[in-house]
C-alpha cells in the first residue's frame, strides 16, 4: 500500500473534497463495472460477519471480485472471534494475509480496536453506532440522478424514525461533511445523541451544510429533495415490534409525508423494508422510490471505498477526471 494508512470507521474519517473524490470513483464504477481492478493478483480482503447480511454480503463479495480480489468471507459462527479470540489477535493475523479488513459488527468500539492493530485498511461495514457504507451509497444515488457529484452540496435530506439509531448518525456527518442540509427527526426518547449532532454541526459551519434535529416530521420532510427512513426495531427485536412500534406511528413515510416534500422528491431505505409500517407500500413501490437504485450503488460505492482505500486513488488524480 502507497501514501498515509487510511480507515473509514465513522462517516467524518474523511473530508468534503475526499468524499467528492470517493463517489467520483463511484459514478466511474457504475459506468464501467471493470473500470479498475486494485486487487488484482488477486489480494484478498477479508470480510467479517457479526451480523445477518444480505446487501453488505453480497455487495463486498461481489465488488471485490470485480477489483480483481478474492473475498475471504468469515461469518461468526466460523471464527474464533465468535468463540472470544481478543479482536487485536484476529487484526494482528488478518492483517498479515490481507489487503483490507471490512467488518460489520456490534459496537463502534470492536472495529475501531481492529483499527488500531491493523496495518491495512479497516472498514465499517455497519455498527450499532454509524452506517457509512450505507450512506455513500444513498449519496451516490441522488447524484446519479440528480445532477451529478458535484450538485449534492445544498441538497437537503430528511431522515425520519429512530433517530437514535446509526442511519440517522450517519446521516448528520455524512450530510454535514457534503454540505447537505439535513434534517432528522424522530419521537422524544429516540434523537440522536447531542455529542453526534454537535461533530455535525460543527462540519456543517466548514462546508455550508446545516443540521435540523426535530420531533416534527413534517418540518424535517417539507420541500426536502430525498426522504430517507429505516426499520423501527433492531435486529434480534423484532418480537417486540407491538411495543417497540408506538412511538414511531406519527413518523411513518406515507403519501401524505412525501407530498410535502419537493415534487420530484426521491424515498430511499437502506433496507430490509416493512411495508405498512415505517414506510406504505405506496411509497416504498411508487414512482418517487429508488430502493432498487440505491441497493444496487452499494456495489459501487464500497468498491470505489476500498480503491480510495489502499491508496491506487490518492496517487493517481487522473482518475478524478
Amino acid at each position: 500500500m502507497t501514501g498515509q494508512l487510511r480507515h473509514m470507521l465513522r462517516d467524518d474519517d474523511i473530508t468534503h473534497d475526499e468524499q467528492l473524490q470517493i463517489l467520483r470513483l463511484a459514478m466511474h464504477f457504475r459506468e464501467d463495472r471493470f473500470y479498475h481492478r486494485p486487487f488484482e493478483g488477486p489480494q484478498a480482503v477479508a470480510v467479517l460477519f457479526d451480523k445477518p447480511s444480505t446487501r453488505t454480503r453480497s455487495s463486498f463479495s461481489v465488488g471485490v471480485a470485480e477489483l480483481g480480489g478474492y473475498p475471504l468471507v468469515i461469518d461468526k459462527s466460523g471464527s474464533q472471534l465468535g468463540r472470544g479470540e481478543p479482536v487485536a489477535d484476529t487484526a494482528r493475523v488478518l492483517t498479515r494475509m490481507t489487503s483490507a479488513i471490512v467488518w460489520r459488527t456490534f459496537g463502534q468500539e470492536r472495529v475501531e480496536e481492529m483499527a488500531q492493530y491493523a496495518t491495512v485498511p479497516v472498514v465499517n461495514a455497519l455498527t450499532d453506532q454509524f452506517h457509512p457504507c450505507q450512506v455513500l451509497a444513498d449519496f451516490l444515488t441522488i447524484a446519479q440522478l440528480r445532477g451529478g457529484v458535484d450538485a449534492l452540496a445544498g441538497k437537503s435530506i430528511a431522515y425520519l424514525g429512530d433517530a437514535a439509531n446509526n442511519m440517522a448518525n450517519s446521516y448528520l456527518l455524512a450530510g454535514a461533511t457534503a454540505g447537505m442540509d439535513v434534517r432528522v427527526s424522530g419521537p422524544n426518547g429516540y434523537l440522536p445523541d447531542e455529542r453526534i449532532v454537535k461533530d455535525a454541526q460543527a462540519i456543517a459551519e466548514t462546508t455550508g451544510g446545516s443540521i435540523l434535529v426535530t420531533t416534527d416530521p413534517a418540518e424535517a420532510v417539507r420541500g426536502v429533495d430525498c426522504v430517507f427512513t429505516d426499520t423501527w426495531v433492531s435486529m434480534g427485536e423484532e418480537g417486540e415490534y407491538a411495543i417497540r412500534s408506538k412511538p414511531f406511528w406519527k413518523y411513518q413515510v406515507n403519501d401524505g409525508l412525501m407530498a410535502l416534500a419537493k415534487p420530484d422528491a426521491l424515498f430511499q431505505h437502506c433496507l430490509p423494508a416493512y411495508r405498512g409500517k415505517e414506510v406504505t407500500a405506496g411509497v416504498i413501490d411508487g414512482p418517487q422510490s429508488v430502493v432498487w437504485e440505491e441497493a444496487e450503488n452499494r456495489l459501487h460505492a464500497q468498491k470505489a471505498l476500498l480503491t480510495w482505500l489502499i491508496g491506487i486513488q490518492r496517487d493517481d488524480e487522473s482518475m478524478l477526471s
